[in-house]
């Protein structure tokens, strides 16, 4: 609930007050009081590998198959459950060749499953590890199947994002066609003209996130998520050698202010979007179990969290970064935990009038 409660006070503006009061989010609808029922979509146990700077990290030269089945065996390993019981494996990706349909497949098999297990792919951009969630979680819902994997992948150090493909010759004739082709760093740019986000903001951000994930590595409260991963990477001297990947590769402890304010903007020469204070681009692979509650507690299987909405929201593609502002809150509602017609913020207002690219989140209550 707390998550959630930070979520809606980001993403709709209220007046001053207690952050509860602000967001007023309805525990008694989309908290543990709800009360369990058979057909519930839950969630039963999720892994993850390291996150790996691209082109520089230590999965550089680890192909996405063999990411993908690292996780998608600790999952069912930990878990006790013979890859037999799985209805269908759904895989989240962008940039590989075919949406990656070779890849899953072939992980799937790594992974020592067996062939009447099918596998899909899936490619709806920066959501599509999300939207295998809601692809297998209807499957569930629909009584399809009772037992899925939803997985997502990526290896950015061996796939360009540069290459959009085969597009019409008419692309550049329609406006919102042509933004399609407009770079991340250019719309974040463009974001935070629109919404008047300094860059002291967005370097303020970065700090307390680098800060916040420092931490919570030095605790090692990641260690229980993260699958441990045996690989080959080419060093510096072009030797090839053997590493053991456990730890997210783009934590910066020393991230500071004054430092993150020496860096030049890296799209637009006036802008404020730096390499400090945007996202790295990176490799890794995650796998989520998810079942029917009936089926999940048959099987004798924990359940970690219950998904109980979704939504998918288009925004404007020269402003695609304000996404989860516009489908968080609808997501939220749709669970029952905002009273209906909270969700007004501006940007999600905007993004609705336009409804061009795609954004997903969904939400989940934690199973106490």
């Amino acid at each position: 609930m707390l998550r959630l409660q930070v979520l809606s006070g980001h993403l709709r503006p209220g007046p001053p007050g207690p952050l509860a009061d602000r967001a007023r989010l309805r525990s008694s609808v989309c908290g543990a009081a709800v009360q369990d029922r058979p057909e519930d979509v839950v969630i039963v146990h999720g892994r993850r590998t390291a996150i790996g700077r691209a082109k520089r990290g230590r999965f550089k030269d680890t192909t996405p198959d063999e990411l993908l089945s690292s996780v998608m065996k600790a999952v069912l390993s930990d878990v006790k459950l013979n890859p037999h019981k799985l209805g269908d494996v759904c895989v989240g990706n962008v940039l590989q060749p075919g949406a990656g349909a070779l890849v899953a497949r072939v992980a799937h098999f790594l992974s020592g499953f067996p062939e009447e297990v099918p596998v899909f792919t899936v490619n709806r951009q920066c959501s599509s590890g999300l939207q295998a969630l809601l692809n297998i979680a209807g499957a569930i819902r629909s009584g399809t199947i009772d037992l899925g994997l939803a997985c997502g992948v990526e290896s950015m150090s061996l796939r360009s994002m540069t290459n959009p493909g085969d597009l019409s010759s008419r692309v550049t004739e329609v406006d919102q066609a042509r933004a399609c082709l407009i770079p991340m760093g250019i719309t974040s740019e463009n974001v935070a003209e629109k919404f008047g986000i300094s860059r002291e903001k967005q370097d303020a951000f970065a700090v307390s996130s680098h800060q916040k994930a420092a931490r919570a590595q030095t605790l090692g409260l990641f260690k229980q998520e993260i699958v441990p991963v045996q690989t080959r990477m080419v060093d510096g001297s072009g030797a090839e050698v053997e590493v053991m990947v456990s730890e997210d590769e783009g934590v910066r402890p020393g991230t500071s202010m004054e430092g993150l304010s020496r860096l030049r903007p890296a799209f637009s020469p006036d802008g404020s979007t730096t390499a400090g204070n945007s996202s790295q681009v990176s490799d890794g692979a995650a796998a989520v179990l998810l079942g029917r509650r009936s089926a999940v507690e048959a099987l004798g299987l924990g359940v970690l969290g219950v998904l109980r909405g979704s939504a998918v929201v288009g925004v404007p593609p020269d402003l695609m970064g304000i996404g989860p502002a516009v489908a968080i809150p609808a997501a939220l509602e749709r669970a029952g935990c905002l009273l209906r017609g909270e969700a007004g913020h501006p940007a999600a207002q905007g993004g609705h009038a336009a409804a061009r690219a795609e954004a997903q989140e969904q939400t989940v209550t934690p199973q106490t």
